[in-house]
């Protein structure tokens, strides 16, 4: 839920910077690797609109696979969780690349 209100936070000051007085349409990027159940995102953002700025506002998700270079071989690799080896040489020290993202991306607004 709190992200949620984070994200309506956000949106209600940008709005204002432009002295919209909705949003259309906004467009979120959460990461794969965030830690972010998406369902209970969606859920929790459904009820926390309720007369706001984004009542009716159409929401899009884009969820970026997790990738991840590893330190000792320097292979580059896709990964679903931040607790996988290596699949080149099995190392387990690698540098998350995308996949931890949590932004708004855009507002379409009136």
């Amino acid at each position: 839920m709190s992200i949620a209100l984070s994200i309506i936070d956000i949106a209600d000051k940008e709005a204002k910077k432009a002295n919209a007085t909705k949003v259309t349409e906004i467009e979120l990027e959460v990461g794969q690797l965030a830690g972010v159940e998406y369902r209970a995102l969606e859920f929790a953002f459904e009820s926390a609109v309720k007369n706001t700025i984004l009542e009716n506002a159409r929401v899009k998700i884009h969820k970026p696979k997790g990738k991840a270079i590893c330190v000792d071989c320097k292979a580059s690799f896709e990964t679903s969780n931040l607790f996988s080896a290596c699949p080149k040489c099995g190392g387990f020290f690698y540098n998350v690349i995308s996949g931890k993202e949590l932004r708004v991306k855009t507002l379409l607004v009136d």
